[in-house]
């Protein structure tokens, strides 16, 4: 652990911004206001005159010293904007010194929240010019040359796959979680459990997901709101027996409005050993065709090391079933830096994901997630340094340019690898709405099912507020009727003047 002493008082939000910054350059950092022995100390002088801030910042560490300073116009706003500009100059002497002392850049510049596109749609939306947003970047956020050109690029993919992107305000889409999976991976924190037949916690809970979903079309249907996308994730979706898909996505059918208007419908299969000729029939009925197989890794062992209890090969075999088979849109997942793999074992997954060509292709960097397997015994498991991690992110980068594929959605994640980010990319026109809906946050997102995150948007003001579904399958099937009735309370103070549709006799 990294002990840094900042030398003046600040409030508990503060001392949460200065460790996320630091934790940019070590593994672990803590931030001090009293003095510490072995730490970084760190001296702030800033200042408001003439409408201008201005800052100095003193950093030493191991006998060097490092200065930085920064200026800015003051901003107009009220005491919320002014409190935000203000912890913007000191993050940017606070980075400058970090970059100075550790050798180290961070491309993301201060920014450490999940979503840069959003911030370059609001300014766009403010009517900045793209030359101007991306100084803005630059200048305000300190985000590299290379990052602002991959935000606009993204941007413009995600405008021309949703041209309505910013009107959508009044319809939702919906997120279905199903929690169970073969088996639990190392790396994750999703609601995911292994699946068993004991007790009747399987069918228990579909009973429950089967009455929510009811419960909230219901709701959705009388009031004529329209559903832009659904997404069925988890979890793996395809854990369930067939007929089990089947039950469900009647249900759906026979509760949420206007079916045939929803844009995409997509199910996760991402674990290949859950795909059977019997559940892509089922997919088939329903007209249900986007899919994800993931194989995450071609290599054997780093499947074994994180928990996955599948081959190279049936991640192979089950690609083509599904494609065979009438699945038109198939995404598949990498991610870099698994345990024990480099540049070469990431160059062979590609190369093995360039004889399939699926539709579309996001490469996540592994983020050492707080509740993961991985985390708990991070010892056991040796993973990229960060000048490999980014070399594998460019090769990336390179491979799906050369492949016909275009960047359409990003986001970031606390504790990941190179302080980095994860890349969504897709051929032309076969970008997921639903990614590209979540990730920007421009309408409500309706959570189903077991540790299924809803999103509530207030299509006025805009405000976002979350709420969340049990993650256990005990808890759910025990509270999912109080869960339902706080959501449609949600619904009710978002939509409150939707008129209830009344059918003609």
């Amino acid at each position: 652990m990294q002990k840094i002493n900042i030398q003046q008082s600040f409030p508990q939000d503060w001392i949460r911004m200065f460790t996320h910054l630091a934790n940019l350059f070590f593994e672990e950092a803590k931030i001090e206001i009293e003095d510490m022995d072995d730490a970084i100390q760190v001296v702030f002088n800033v200042k408001q005159a003439d409408g201008t801030w201005s800052g100095e910042s003193t950093l030493q560490w191991k006998g060097n010293t490092y200065h930085s300073s920064f200026v800015e116009k003051e901003e107009n706003g009220d005491d919320k904007q002014r409190n935000r500009q203000l912890k913007r100059v000191y993050s940017h002497l606070f980075l400058d010194s970090l970059e100075q002392a550790t050798g180290m850049e961070q491309a993301w510049g201060i920014l450490t929240g999940i979503r840069p596109t959003k911030l370059y749609h609001k300014y766009r939306k403010e009517g900045f010019s793209e030359a101007d947003t991306k100084k803005l970047l630059m200048k305000q956020h300190r985000i590299s040359q290379e990052k602002v050109d991959l935000l606009a690029k993204i941007v413009d993919v995600q405008l021309g796959a949703i041209p309505d992107l910013h009107d959508l305000k009044n319809e939702v889409s919906l997120y279905i979680g199903i929690p169970f999976c073969p088996t639990k991976c190392a790396y994750c924190t999703f609601p995911a459990y292994a699946i068993h037949r004991k007790n009747g916690r399987v069918e228990s809970f579909l009973d429950g997901l089967h009455e929510e979903i009811r419960e909230i079309g219901k709701w959705l249907k009388d009031r004529d709101i329209n559903i832009t996308t659904i997404y069925f994730g988890g979890g793996t979706p395809t854990s369930i027996e067939a007929d089990e898909m089947d039950a469900l996505y009647q249900t759906m059918y026979d509760s949420f409005p206007h079916m045939t208007e929803v844009r995409e419908v997509t199910v996760e299969a991402g674990r290949p050993d859950t795909i059977t000729p019997e559940k892509i029939e089922v997919l088939k009925k329903w007209g249900i065709d986007r899919i994800s197989v993931n194989p995450q890794s071609y290599t054997d062992e780093t499947l074994k090391a994180i928990g996955r209890h599948h081959t190279v090969q049936e991640t192979i075999d089950k690609f083509w079933l599904s494609r065979t088979m009438g699945m038109r849109n198939i995404n598949m997942d990498l991610i870099i830096g698994l345990p024990n793999e480099g540049l070469d074992e990431f160059k062979h997954s590609l190369n093995e994901t360039e004889k399939m060509q699926p539709e579309s292709l996001t490469i996540h960097t592994l983020s050492f997630k707080r509740a993961s397997e991985m985390t708990r015994n991070k010892n056991k498991y040796r993973v990229a340094d960060r000048s490999t991690v980014e070399q594998m992110m460019k090769r990336g980068e390179q491979w799906t340019a050369a492949n016909g594929y275009v960047p359409y959605y990003l986001y970031r994640q606390k504790n990941i690898l190179g302080n980095l980010e994860n890349v969504g990319y897709a051929k032309p026109g076969e970008e997921s709405l639903y990614n590209i809906l979540i990730m920007e946050e421009v309408q409500t997102i309706i959570g189903i099912g077991c540790g299924a995150s809803s999103k509530f948007m207030d299509p006025v003001t805009e405000r976002i507020t979350q709420f969340q579904n049990p993650k256990d399958p005990a808890a759910y099937i025990l509270t999912f009727e109080e869960y339902i009735e706080q959501k449609i309370e949600h619904l009710e103070r978002i939509f409150p003047n939707r008129p209830v549709v009344t059918e003609k006799i």
